[in-house]
C-alpha cells in the first residue's frame, strides 16, 4: 500500500543529459489508435450569401493536418529519437487513412505494422476554423470521422504484428483512446499477457483502465478518479476535486485492484509516481506566458516510455516526461511535441536554477 508521500528532490542535468543520450540506443514499440487532426482556415471576408440557401459559406483559404491521438504519440516518440520504432495501428483506404500515412513515413517511420483496412473510415478530427477583418479567430463545433467496431480478421491480424513486436523492441507504450479502436478486448488481453512475461508496458487509456493487469498505467488525476469509483463500487463524486491525500487513496485502490503501478498527472501540479509500494511526487514548474494543454498526455506518455527504456528510475522519468510536457504546452495551436534539446532548455531555465538554490 501507498502511505508516505515522497517529494522528488530533482534530476541533475547531467543525469538529464545522459538519459536523453541513451534513448538513442533504444527499441520502441507503439500500440494504439491512429487520427488524423485537420485544419480548415476560412476567411469570411471572402464569404457572399449562397444562391440556394439562407447561409453563408466558409471559404476555406489554408488547410493544414497532423497526427492526432496516437498518432500524436508516434510524433513524441519520433522526436526524442529513438534508436527504432515499431508502430501496430489500423487506418482505412480513405484519404484520411492516406495522411495519415503521408505523416508517419514523414517521420521515418515504416507502415509494415500499421494495417489498412478496405472500406474503414479513419478517425479524424476536422477544425473549421474563421477568420475576418478583426485578429479575433472562431472554431466551428469540430467535425468527427468515427470509424466502425474493428473486424474479427482485422484483430488476428494486429495481435500477429504485436506479439512480433514485442520480441523486438525494449519497452511497448500503448493508446488506448477510441471506443471503437485499434485495442479491443482481445487485443488488451495479449497485452496484458505480454506484460505478464516480464516486458515492461505503459498504458493511456481514457475509459479502460480498469480492464488492465501488470502493465504501467498513465491516467490524469479524474482517469484516476474514476477508475477507483468502478474498483470500489462508490460514487464518482467522492473522487472528485481530491488533494494529495486523495489521490493516494485513488492509487490504492486501483494497486490492490489490478495489480499494476501508476504514473498519475496531475495537470499544473505535477504527477506522482506509485511504484514498489512507494509514492513519489514530482513537482512541476509554471510557465509564463499562454498555454494550450492540447497532447499535453501524448508528450508525458512518450517521455515517459522512452526514459524509462532508457535506464531512467520512475522518478526521473516523471521528471523528464514532466519536462517534455511543459515545452509542448507552451506551442499555443498546435499539438506540439519535444525534442531533446527543447527539454534540456527548459531544464536548464525552470529546473536548474531551482536546484542551485537548493545547494546554497
Amino acid at each position: 500500500m501507498f502511505k508516505e508521500l515522497e517529494v522528488f528532490e530533482g534530476i541533475t542535468k547531467e543525469r538529464l543529459i545522459e538519459i536523453l543520450d541513451n534513448i538513442k540506443n533504444i527499441k520502441v514499440g507503439f500500440i494504439g489508435d491512429l487520427c488524423i487532426d485537420i485544419y480548415w482556415i476560412a476567411d469570411m471576408k471572402k464569404s457572399e450569401l449562397s444562391r440556394e440557401t439562407p447561409h453563408f459559406p466558409l471559404p476555406v483559404v489554408e488547410e493544414h493536418f497532423q497526427l492526432g491521438a496516437g498518432g500524436n504519440v508516434i510524433a513524441n516518440l519520433a522526436a526524442l529519437n529513438p534508436g527504432d520504432i515499431t508502430a501496430v495501428g489500423i487506418i482505412g483506404d480513405d484519404w484520411r487513412g492516406d495522411l495519415v500515412s503521408k505523416c508517419i513515413k514523414k517521420l521515418g517511420i515504416a507502415m509494415e505494422n500499421v494495417t489498412v483496412l478496405n472500406g474503414k473510415t479513419t478517425n479524424a478530427y476536422c477544425k473549421p476554423i474563421r477568420k475576418g477583418i478583426s485578429q479575433t479567430t472562431y472554431e466551428d463545433p469540430r467535425i468527427d470521422f468515427t470509424s466502425e467496431p474493428v473486424t474479427d480478421e482485422a484483430e488476428l491480424l494486429i495481435i500477429e504484428k504485436l506479439i512480433k513486436m514485442a520480441k523486438d523492441v525494449d519497452i511497448i507504450c500503448v493508446s488506448d483512446q477510441f471506443a471503437n479502436g485499434c485495442v479491443t478486448e482481445k487485443i488488451r488481453d495479449v497485452i496484458i499477457q505480454l506484460a505478464s512475461t516480464g516486458i515492461i508496458i505503459v498504458v493511456d487509456s481514457r475509459d479502460c483502465i480498469t480492464k488492465y493487469r501488470n502493465v504501467i498505467l498513465k491516467p490524469n488525476e479524474i482517469e484516476s478518479a474514476r477508475a477507483a469509483a468502478l474498483l470500489s463500487k462508490c460514487s464518482g463524486q467522492h473522487f472528485i476535486e481530491q488533494d494529495i491525500e486523495g489521490y493516494i487513496e485513488c492509487a490504492n485502490i486501483i494497486k490492490e485492484a489490478l495489480g499494476c503501478d501508476i504514473s498519475m498527472t496531475l495537470g499544473s501540479n505535477g504527477n506522482i509516481q506509485f511504484y514498489k509500494n512507494k509514492a513519489v511526487h514530482i513537482l512541476s514548474h509554471d510557465i509564463e506566458g499562454a498555454l494550450d494543454i492540447c497532447g499535453a498526455g501524448d508528450t508525458f506518455l512518450s517521455a515517459f516510455t522512452c526514459a524509462l527504456a532508457a535506464g531512467a528510475s520512475h522518478e526521473e522519468a516523471g521528471q523528464i516526461a514532466s519536462i517534455a510536457s511543459e515545452v509542448t504546452i507552451g506551442k499555443v495551436g498546435q499539438t506540439g511535441v519535444a525534442t531533446p534539446m527543447e527539454i534540456i532548455s527548459r531544464f536548464d531555465k525552470a529546473y536548474l536554477c531551482n536546484l542551485n538554490d537548493k545547494t546554497k
